[in-house]
This record gives structure tokens, sequence and C-alpha cells, in this order.
């Protein structure tokens, strides 16, 4: 059974910084692809970052220069380093897993539960 768990949300003041977390447990997790997503109130769920098994690293054109995307396949974890955090970086925050391509929702096979990101001006 396929398991995904995120921590490390939470709130924080615009230009700060937080470390989002993903345990994955249940897959091969080196040979997998892993992303993160959000999704804000009344939005859709959006490409946030994604960081392919071989450590290609991809990230969305609002997060580029901000957002880091990292991996470490000794422990089964995925990161998302957020600096220089706005308020519409407000979302909850979905780690993902795809044995597929990265850049889409409907690529991916398996979500966590999300963790809530409030950015305050």
């Amino acid at each position: 059974q396929v398991q995904l768990v995120e921590s490390g949300g939470g709130l924080v003041q615009a230009g700060g910084s937080l470390r989002l977390s993903c345990a994955a447990s249940g897959l091969t997790f080196s040979n997998t692809n892993m992303g993160w997503f959000r999704q804000a109130p009344g939005k859709e769920r959006e490409f946030v970052a994604a960081i392919s098994w071989g450590d290609s690293a991809f990230a969305a054109d609002s997060v580029k220069g901000r957002f880091t995307i990292s991996r470490d396949n000794a422990k089964n974890m995925v990161y998302l380093q957020m600096n220089s955090l706005k308020p519409e970086d407000t979302a909850v925050y979905y780690c993902a897993a795809s044995v597929g391509g990265v850049l889409e929702v409907n690529e991916y096979d398996y979500w966590g539960q999300g963790t809530q990101v409030t950015v305050s001006s």
C-alpha cells in the first residue's frame, strides 16, 4: 500500500521560508518521479515542482528561483524548500508520485493528504 505523508506546513509572514517534507512508503522510491502540487480555495490543483528518479528537477515559472525540490532516496523522502514566500503561495500543498510524466496532475498515480501553507502579508 503506497502512502505519502506531507509535513512542514504552517503560517509564515511574506518573505519567510518553509520546508515541506514528504515521506513515501510502499513503492520503489528510487525509480519513482515525485512532485509537489498546490490548490488554493476555488482554484484548480496546479503543478509546483517535480524531481525525476534521475534527479532532474522542474519548477513552475511562478516559483522558479524561490522554491527548490530535492529528494533523499536513502530515506524515501522528498522536500520542497520554499523561500521568499508570497501571499499568493497560500494553498494546500500535495506530494505526489508518478511512474510516468511529471508535469500534469493526471500523470500522477498516488497522492498525499496535503499540508496547509498560509502566507500572511
